[in-house]
């Protein structure tokens, strides 16, 4: 995790800050792909704040309503294992149903995204970068269909993040 700009004692951010955020659980099978985008944006990014989330309600905490974020996550909406999906959340609610689920987390994104919206709590600019996944017992490797979407979940997070910025 990098934090260029740690905020305040009362957790307000001392400016605009660009966040990407990888959530899932490294351990767990596709789960791992968020907190793998978020490395390799890492990599490429150095202008940026990361964050690696195994809980989808730690985000509230990390953006203030000033900040342009995108998070990056596994989803399962029946698609095909590695398809990716990119949803403007503050523009629209993120789908219901098992896409929405919490997966190997206690509160899935999209509560989250909709209890930040209900407090007032959601950053200017919020995107989601999903990828389809399908495998997410303990122990087990990302799926190779999954491992082969990381690059391109990765350029879907990098034009997020510029056109953010334009």
């Amino acid at each position: 995790m990098r934090d260029a700009l740690p905020r305040p004692h009362d957790g307000r951010a001392l400016t605009a800050q660009t966040l990407v955020i990888g959530l899932g659980n490294p351990d767990r099978g596709d789960d791992a792909v968020g907190v793998e985008v978020a490395r390799r944006v890492a990599e490429e990014r150095l202008d940026i704040r990361v964050l690696e989330l195994d809980d989808p309600s730690e985000a509230l905490d990390a953006w203030a309503p000033e900040d342009t974020v995108v998070v990056a996550d596994a989803v399962s909406s029946g698609g095909d294992p590695g398809d990716i999906h990119v949803l403007d959340a503050v523009a629209r609610r993120l789908p219901t149903g098992s896409w929405a689920a919490g997966g190997t987390h206690a509160l899935g994104l999209a509560a989250v995204v909709e209890l930040g919206r209900a407090l007032g709590r959601l950053p200017r600019r919020l995107v989601v970068v999903g990828v389809e996944s399908g495998r997410f017992d303990h122990g087990d490797p990302m799926s190779d269909a999954v491992a082969a979407a990381v690059p391109a979940a990765v350029i879907a997070v990098l034009a997020a993040l510029d056109e953010g910025a334009g």
